[in-house]
């Protein structure tokens, strides 16, 4: 998953950046709201709102008006005004400095999920060579289906349905599962790994070490879905 940090300071951008990045996200960093406006598209913009150009309320806002980026006000305005401003202005959620990276971490994953299902694919979703049919269940190479158990299926729909973001262990077995325990802790590992067999691409599922499982980039950035 590709993330915007906008931060100008640089002690904080760079703890960010470092811890951020152990967690396998692909991140960019801006100085600027002018540097923020004018870089790609990202899948998440942690925004600082205290940027030396321009306030981050109007970038909010510009980058709302401009798509449907998940964003996250990162900022140490803690009045309520201001979160509730932010909010309105176009912000997916809000946290206050100073902040431990494990509950950036959790908003962030339920700022994604909410986004994935408010742009969930429909139809088949081409990560090369494979297709995967997310009405029928189906899993497909060329002219020839893959045959996948019914866990093996939803782990590779859930990969899918978050694109190239990382999906962690907790999320596969709350998504596949429905549960935080299965009682044997090599359960995920054992079926990712089943998965990665019949596919016959073990590189396309890639481990996230310590984190959890990705698409390989290559495939997840940019699925073609057929109506």
């Amino acid at each position: 998953m590709r993330v915007l940090l906008v931060e100008d300071d640089i002690r904080v951008a760079g703890a960010l950046h470092t811890a951020l990045a152990r967690r396998g996200y692909d991140l960019l960093h801006a100085y600027s709201a002018a540097e923020a406006l004018a870089a790609p598209h990202v899948d998440l913009v942690l925004l600082d709102l205290g940027l030396p150009d321009r306030d981050g309320m109007e970038v909010c806002r510009e980058l709302r008006r401009r798509g449907d980026v998940a964003i996250i006000a990162v900022t140490a305005r803690s009045d309520e005004r201001d979160r509730v401003a932010g909010l309105r202005v176009g912000a997916d959620d809000y946290i206050v400095k100073p902040f431990g990276m494990a509950e950036l971490q959790a908003r962030i994953e339920a700022v994604m999920r909410r986004a994935v299902r408010t742009r969930a694919h429909h139809g088949v979703v081409r990560l090369g060579p494979i297709a995967v049919d997310l009405d029928a269940h189906r899993v497909t190479a060329g002219d020839t289906e893959i045959v996948l158990t019914r866990k093996e299926y939803d782990i590779l729909a859930v990969l899918v349905r978050h694109g190239g973001a990382v999906v962690t262990r907790d999320q596969l077995l709350a998504e596949v599962w429905q549960t935080t325990w299965t009682g044997n802790p090599h359960t995920v590992e054992v079926h990712v790994a089943a998965l990665r067999g019949k596919l016959g691409d073990p590189g396309l599922v890639q481990t996230v070490r310590g984190v959890g499982y990705r698409l390989r980039a290559a495939s997840a950035g940019a699925p073609t879905a057929d109506r």
